[in-house]
């Protein structure tokens, strides 16, 4: 735990804008973030949000207004996020990688006041711009920024300066299950997962955070960027994730800290594979974490034999700010647990019916505190079916309890497979696949057949290997009972996956329809 007063003071409540106000004057010459074009200190990324903050008053941006960001990490996503916050308008921050298709549906739900473009870190971002005909703005060090022209459409917000109402994020999920939805994300609620991030990885102004994971997903927004800047730490952000560059950096600059989704370590494994590297060279790193999908324990035994570090797992969801549990930093779990419930956060886990399930069996994840969402923005409908009596979050997930109080997660509800009359978790079929050493990763879903479903499995293997479907089958038969076992395994090239690493089981679900006809 930290014990620092000056740390302390940081972490009490209140907006997000606070958090470079006060290490400006803490520690103003430190290192608070660096990327691809430079490093700033405290004192710069300060005078960046403030200069920021000035000119989105000229640009006509009100209380209440939502600003949609469109861009990939870098330094000056990080300086807008506060301005943004520091004029009480809401940020929309999406992934400059989306398709125009997807960028303008969320302009559109969200009604932006205006969209600005971050091109010189992101030729996506250059692109949206030129499609935009945005006006394209010089910040001197921070670069240049593209303009929309204001939407006069665009109706603020309430807003009453409680940092426990109002929104500083709209949050727009990946939509692996349908279409995205925004989620409303108080100062309150991320600023409460900013300090029990750094509470829990133990994260002191001294550490280096790797920011690969994308600030357009609240993982990288609420965990890495807010936790890391809260603690007084230094974030070094990359832009996108290459096996070959995250090796790199983890070597040469000084990161003590790296978190990312499993996808980001298999692909690093492989990539170590390729070079004949038994061990990484990682002379500073002293923590690692994954979260954002499930952990394989293959996966886990090895990342922890490359690295040797114990991997900490957790689990969460945008409507949660993301954290509902995690394992502590110095409990090392030699299973994939994802540790117990944050301190301050309820856990329940029901039956079908909503009451408690008993002890050790596996039921829906409920949870309660102050990390949940204010709702869905302009979707009443799908808030009432989330949050129900009480505050308790339906988080949609499968987990159960185990006897030390830590969590396991069994898969997705809706991803529930009934084959037979039989329940089939996809997580626990993905578990076997993936620990044949020709499989990077893979994912699991149910195609409906008459009158059932038969599971599909999709495989992303190691470059050069030869397993075939037929002796993955093989493989995987030996340990799943025979209405587990795959109807099919189709081998792609790549899984599907949205800028965070997260799989698009929903895009596989689609295939495995198409192709049976």
């Amino acid at each position: 735990m930290i014990r620092d007063p000056a740390i302390t003071d940081i972490l009490s409540p209140g907006r997000l804008e606070g958090i470079p106000a006060r290490w400006a004057g803490a520690r103003g010459a430190a290192l608070a973030i660096a990327d691809a074009r430079g490093e700033w200190s405290w004192r710069e990324l300060e005078h960046g949000r403030r200069q920021l903050a000035e000119l989105l008053l000229t640009l006509g941006i009100r209380a209440g207004d939502r600003v949609m960001v469109v861009g990939e990490n870098c330094a000056t996503l990080v300086a807008l996020l506060f301005a943004i916050s520091s004029v009480h308008a809401w940020v929309v921050n999406v992934n400059a990688r989306l398709s125009p298709r997807e960028i303008d549906g969320i302009r559109a739900h969200c009604g932006a006041r205006r969209v600005l473009c971050l091109g010189d870190d992101s030729p996506d971002a250059k692109h949206h711009a030129e499609r935009m005909q945005a006006t394209r703005l010089s910040l001197g060090r921070w670069g240049t920024i593209s303009v929309s022209a204001m939407d006069e459409r665009c109706t603020p917000e309430p807003v009453d300066g409680n940092p426990a109402r109002d929104v500083a994020a709209l949050v727009y999920t990946t939509g692996t299950t349908g279409e995205p939805k925004g989620v409303m994300l108080t100062h309150a609620s991320l600023l409460f997962i900013a300090r029990t991030a750094v509470e829990l990885r133990g994260i002191t102004p001294e550490d280096r955070v790797f920011g690969i994971l994308p600030l357009s997903h609240v993982y990288g927004l609420a965990s890495v960027c807010l936790g890391t800047l809260r603690a007084g730490a230094s974030l070094y952000l990359q832009a996108r994730f290459s096996p070959a560059q995250m090796a790199e950096c983890l070597a040469t600059h000084g990161i003590t800290v790296c978190q990312g989704v499993p996808a980001m370590y298999a692909k690093l494994l492989e990539h170590l594979k390729t070079r004949g590297a038994p061990r990484l060279n990682a002379p500073t790193l002293r923590f690692i974490y994954a979260g954002g999908s499930p952990l394989a324990p293959a996966l886990k035994s090895e990342v922890e034999a490359v690295f040797g570090l114990p991997l900490h797992n957790g689990y969460g969801l945008t409507e949660a700010s993301p954290t509902i549990t995690q394992t502590r930093h110095d409990e090392r779990r030699g299973d994939c647990s994802v540790g117990r419930a944050l301190p301050g956060v309820e856990v329940r886990i029901v039956d079908r019916e909503g009451d408690d399930a008993p002890a050790g069996e596996t039921g829906e994840l409920w949870a309660r505190g102050p990390n949940i969402m204010k709702g869905y923005y302009r979707d009443p409908q799908a808030t009432a079916a989330a949050l129900r009596p009480g505050g308790w979050l339906a988080t949609g997930d499968l987990a159960r309890r185990g006897d030390d109080g830590a969590y396991f997660i069994e898969g997705r509800l809706k991803e529930l497979i009934i084959r037979s009359g039989f329940n089939v978790l996809p997580v626990e079929v993905e578990a076997v696949l993936n620990a044949h050493p020709d499989v990077t990763q893979s994912a699991v879903v149910g195609r409906p057949v008459e009158g059932d479903e038969e599971v599909v499995a999709f495989v992303e293997l190691v470059p050069g290997a030869r397993a075939t479907p037929a002796t993955l089958l093989e493989f995987a038969s030996e340990s799943l009972a025979p209405y587990k076992r795959p109807a099919e395994i189709v081998v792609l090239a790549s899984l599907p996956a949205a800028p965070s690493g997260k799989v698009l089981k929903a895009r596989l679900a689609q295939l495995a329809r198409e192709r049976r006809g």
